[in-house]
């Protein structure tokens, strides 16, 4: 199949892949997705211009860009790579990497061999400092209390306290000009339409209502000065960690910012579109002061004047654009904007200056918020502040009047409309994990004698431990009884959850729970068109018509108003102004703690820890940043080894192939092309020894009804239709591999980046050294024709072989079917069952091809009425129980197919 772009229609390519990479990069602009219509902006186009600013002629190429020498900084590709591995990845001390180097040193004399790779660490971090892309140093600034000041006052007054950041505007012009961003960098703010409806459809930032009404707002204000410059969001996001509680709870503040322009898959996957970029100051006080409300309106005071001045280089680029240079290679005149806010509820009562309690986002009671209330904005906020009393406002609208917000600084700014869904704090740390989860144990306790509760939270906990693996599924050996919770903790439950509780709680709970994934589900996908926002808003109304069963059994007898549970009701809304929420999501600013403060904390000597943590992080940036260059330029390609014999032995190596003379003849390209995994587990036997192995008689005979529907079959006729001697003789050597890959599309993300995943699927007698077998379970297309889950099959992977016949080679699976029990899913738990097939008392089993298995899929055992074994293994559960749940909730994509 090939991909026309519809702007080059002399132009194809073999992979939708390549058509993206090619519109990326000569017209800045990805492809639509089929059936799609996209509309950029028209005045806030991204037009490329030359470093004056001049706009450039239409399809004119980039300059080329300023290349350092060769590695330079670092003397050749293995001094760089060894600086970044010990400084980026190896957790090693000062000493310890002196120590190493010095070993070497000794090694090297021994063996009459030059000097190390560096003489010492000093010399290993001069190199790093000198790298010039990526560089942002960091600097400080000082804030105290501007009230009067006696000897008497608490020391919170007395004190300086110092707030570390970097240049912002340096920042963010680094991002823009990282090369590793090429090809996931929207230039202009679009709006997408998709399917005969012309459904909207959101994405990344740029693909919200949010964008494209910013350049709106940006274009009639200053129409000619702006016209053809490119909108930059920029996204921050803040959030407290705490590093170390035996030294007495060490915590930071830090502050993360990215621009919106990037897309949101680059930052789930935690590279460079995310960095931090300031340390807030935290001020102590004594446990008298603690409380006062003098101490905490200093700390809200302490906290915008921060930012605003944090944020302050980049004020004038927001109202006059600056040239910048691109990942493309291209410049363009940039005007920046405030973007969307990550924050969880407490930082987002600070943000916004209200009252705990109350929403960020609008102007519900608190004890309303099991409804919707108007939205909060700054006139509405300046008209009551000039109108009424600070005690009224505290009390009537849950204003704070003693705190200037920091958008108060900036032209065009709103923060709460930029506050964004927190899927971590909001879903799944705080409505699933702390209250629906914390509400079914405290049912369980209500309702149950105490020996009894006791057995029955046990039971739920090895109904959870016995769930068979899955790619990618966090195990719970012990259940969910366990203290030190973690956001994946959370996630990895989410997924097994559902039939633990079944048989011991209300339906309606069940069904409260399976209304409430359905939402996280949804609200997670890369991508949301008009129906998939829909789907939100019905789960959503299921959700809050079951969980009045907790108020019905007496667990919430003063309802449901909580504001992480009522953030729910603005998640449509955020989705149509930013898009995806999963690309703006607290969880990526956490993962960025590891990074960013907790390695570099642990690094450090804890003296004065916070300045090495700065220079920490400035040269990991740098180091990044210098990874963006060699690989841009194909100069990290490869074996490191491979590159540095080609380099001192060229004339050994085909150029082409990149392998030594002599070696063609023994690479064999057919089996390393194959979709099968793990080539050096591979084993090759004849038939009859692999049909022993596998417990299938039948195999041979399976293996002809396979090569006839190869071969032969028609829509009338196929193997199952005609007699065992009509089919292909075969008598080979079989191929038996352990596992295989499975590369898929979620229906949401054809134009996300890349837009495949890639899961392994096991089939490994032997796993985890021999102390139980694997065999995964799969979906297989056996009819693309049929929507959703009536096109699949459920099935257990025996074996993948492969073998020849007729010189052609096959690549097929044994599997074991599983029979759907119904039409239509369970009606509590809203999930298909299946049950293993049998034939006269044995198992149904066939071959099909390894390309008709489309994902690995997740079985849970329907336990309603059985108590597990207190020794009860989960490598047993596929054999041991009758009827199976196919879970929509083993991730996201999962919930996309099993529809």
């Amino acid at each position: 199949m090939q991909y026309l772009c519809n702007k080059c229609p002399d132009r194809s390519f073999p992979s939708r892949r390549a058509l993206t990479a090619h519109c990326n990069r000569v017209h800045r602009k990805p492809p639509p997705p089929p059936d799609s219509h996209v509309r950029y902006h028209p005045h806030l186009t991204g037009r490329p211009c030359d470093e004056d600013g001049h706009y450039l002629p239409r399809n004119t190429p980039p300059a080329e860009r300023e290349m350092p020498d060769g590695y330079s900084p670092f003397s050749d590709r293995p001094s760089f790579e060894f600086a970044e591995l010990m400084f980026t990845k190896v957790e090693i001390s000062q000493g310890d990497l002196n120590k190493l180097l010095h070993v070497w040193a000794a090694k090297n004399i021994l063996d009459g061999g030059g000097d190390p790779i560096y003489s010492n660490t000093e010399e290993l971090y001069a190199a790093i400092d000198e790298i010039t892309v990526g560089d942002a140093p960091w600097e400080a600034f000082e804030v105290r209390f501007s009230g009067p000041i006696t000897p008497d006052c608490p020391s919170w007054k007395r004190n300086v306290h110092t707030v570390y950041c970097q240049n912002t505007r340096t920042v963010a012009r680094n991002m823009t000009d990282n090369v590793a961003f090429d090809g996931k960098f929207d230039y202009a703010p679009f709006e997408e339409t998709t399917g005969p409806k012309h459904m909207c459809r959101f994405s990344n930032i740029m693909s919200g209502f949010w964008a494209y009404r910013k350049a709106t707002e940006i274009a009639r204000n200053d129409r000619e000065n702006t016209r053809g410059a490119m909108l930059s969001p920029i996204i921050l996001g803040a959030d407290k960690t705490t590093v170390s509680v035996a030294t007495g709870h060490t915590e930071f503040h830090p502050v993360y910012m990215s621009l919106g322009n990037i897309d949101n898959a680059v930052r789930r996957a935690h590279r460079d579109a995310i960095l931090p970029i300031a340390f807030l100051a935290i001020p102590k006080t004594s446990w008298e002061q603690q409380d006062s409300d003098e101490f905490r309106t200093f700390r809200k005071q302490l906290y915008h004047a921060s930012l605003a001045k944090i944020l302050s280089p980049l004020k004038q680029a927001m109202q006059e654009p600056e040239v910048t240079h691109c990942p493309d290679g291209h410049f363009c005149r940039a005007i920046y904007q405030l973007g969307p806010v990550i924050a969880d509820y407490p930082e987002q009562v600070v943000l916004t200056g209200i009252v705990s309690g109350w929403c960020p986002k609008c102007l519900i009671l608190p004890e309303d918020m099991h409804l919707t209330g108007d939205p909060r904005c700054p006139e509405h906020t300046g008209f009551l502040h000039n109108h009424f009393e600070a005690e009224r406002l505290w009390d009537w609208w849950g204003i704070d009047v003693n705190v200037q917000l920091f958008t108060d600084h900036f032209p065009r700014a709103d923060i709460h409309e930029l506050l964004t869904p927190d899927l971590l704090h909001q879903l799944i740390k705080g409505t699933f994990k702390d209250h629906l989860v914390t509400w079914v144990e405290q049912y369980v306790k209500a309702e149950y004698p105490p020996a009894e509760a006791k057995r029955v939270m046990d039971d739920i906990d090895r109904r959870i431990a016995a769930v068979p693996p899955f790619p990618g599924l966090r195990r719970f050996p012990e259940g969910r009884n366990f203290k030190q919770w973690t956001g994946n903790d959370s996630k990895a439950l989410m997924k097994v959850y559902v039939h633990a509780i079944e048989g011991y709680v209300p339906d309606d709970m069940v069904r409260c729970f399976t209304a409430y994934l359905d939402f996280c589900y949804l609200a997670r996908r890369s991508a949301h068109m008009e129906e998939t926002l829909a789907a939100m808003e019905e789960a959503l109304h299921r959700f809050h018509i079951y969980r009045e069963v907790f108020n019905e059994v007496g667990i919430r007898p003063d309802g449901f108003s909580l504001p992480r549970q009522h953030a729910l009701s603005h998640y449509i809304a955020n989705i149509r102004l930013f898009g995806s929420p999963n690309g703006i999501c607290s969880s990526i600013t956490e993962s960025k703690h590891i990074r960013a403060v907790k390695k570099p904390w642990r690094q450090s000597s804890r003296h004065n820890a916070l300045t090495q943590i700065l220079l920490t992080n400035q040269r990991i940036d740098k180091l990044q940043a210098a990874r963006s260059i060699f690989e841009s330029r194909g100069m990290l390609q490869g074996d490191i080894v491979i590159a540095a014999l080609m380099q001192v032995h060229p004339e050994d190596f085909d150029h082409d192939l990149g392998m030594e003379h002599g070696e063609e003849d023994e690479f064999d390209w057919e089996d390393e092309c194959m979709d099968v995994e793990g080539e050096l587990n591979a084993y090759s036997r004849p038939s009859y020894l692999i049909s022993q192995e596998l417990r299938e008689p039948e195999l041979v005979p399976k293996i002809r009804r396979f090569l006839y529907d190869r071969l032969y079959s028609t829509a009338d006729i196929t193997s199952d239709d005609v007699d065992i001697s009509d089919c292909p003789q075969f008598s080979g050597r079989i191929a038996v591999y352990h596992s295989a890959s499975a590369v898929f599309y979620a229906p949401s993300e054809l134009s996300g980046t890349g837009g495949m995943h890639r899961e392994i699927i096991r089939s490994n007698p032997s796993w985890q050294r021999g102390r139980y077998a694997r065999h995964d379970t799969v979906l297989v297309n056996v009819d693309p024709e049929e929507p959703g889950f009536h096109g699949l099959e459920v099935g257990r992977v025996l074996g993948l072989i492969a073998f020849s016949h007729d010189n052609v080679r096959y690549k097929g699976a044994l599997i074991h079917w599983f029979d759907k029990t119904g039409d239509a899913p369970d009606d509590v738990t809203g999930m298909y069952c299946v049950t293993p097939s049998e034939i006269d008392g044995e198992r149904s089993t066939a071959i099909v091809d390894v390309d008709s298995i489309v994902r690995a899929v997740h079985l849970t055992p329907r336990c309603r009425g059985v108590r597990i074994p207190y020794d009860f293994h989960f490598s047993y559960t596929l054999d041991a129980f009758e009827e199976f749940y196919v879970s929509r909730y083993a991730d996201y994509h999962a919930h996309e197919y099993i529809s």
